[in-house]
């Protein structure tokens, strides 16, 4: 299978400080992470670093597949002429009964593996790459959502709650961490059950803030 996505401008997806986790990496090799979860890996054609309309690995189930990060949002130019998609990368928890989240919070819940995801910190026109992970875990998961879609086939959106504690001062949300013993409950349970998993992590987050421009020209 042959993963179809948009290539978008990396100035227009890290646009302003508003925008949470925009930026992801995984540097582990697919068949490794899938041996960690127990997962086949199947269509793991994905990078390193993963942007917004890029493919990334996720989990589905018992496989480990490459989707396109972001579910597409139908845009009309001011002349009433379609335009290209936009890839709508996060969900707020508190919004996943809308209509563009709800069916696939119900149905399709999926595990996001990462190694770090990263923020942007300092003044505007000069924001730098804070990279944020565990130290104890070279991989960890947070919560997506899944769909088909017509335009790049097999999408995928990251799930967002409020601030948590390691991450004060940089990001008023941050992405739903789901631990090894919550990921039946994430991908299975009940849609209440997952939701009750929709909460800042509560424990220590390693940070990496480094000299890296948010933006590479």
């Amino acid at each position: 299978m042959v993963v179809r996505h948009v290539r978008i401008s990396r100035r227009l997806a890290f646009h302003g400080s508003a925008i949470i986790c925009n930026l992801y990496r995984l540097n582990r090799a697919p068949d490794e992470v899938g041996k960690m979860f127990g997962a086949a890996a199947i269509a793991t054609n994905a990078g390193e670093e993963i942007y917004p309309g890029y493919p990334g690995l996720v989990l589905a189930g018992a496989q480990l597949r490459a989707m396109t990060w972001g579910f597409p949002l139908s845009l009309t130019g001011k002349s009433g002429q379609k335009l290209k998609p936009k890839p709508v990368n996060n969900a707020r928890a508190d919004k996943l009964d809308s209509l563009m989240w709800r069916y696939s919070f119900a149905e399709r819940r999926c595990l996001i593996p990462l190694t770090a995801f990263a923020e942007a910190e300092g003044v505007k026109g000069h924001k730098t790459r804070t990279w944020i992970s565990f130290a104890d875990q070279p991989v960890f998961t947070v919560a997506g959502i899944w769909r088909e879609s017509d335009e790049w086939g097999p999408v995928y959106s990251m799930v967002m709650t409020e601030e948590c504690t390691g991450m004060q001062g940089i990001h008023d949300r941050s992405p739903v961490i789901i631990a090894p013993s919550d990921h039946r409950q994430w991908q299975h349970g009940a849609p209440e059950e997952a939701r009750a998993l929709c909460k800042p992590y509560a424990g220590t987050l390693h940070l990496d803030r480094t000299d890296e421009p948010w933006i590479r020209r």
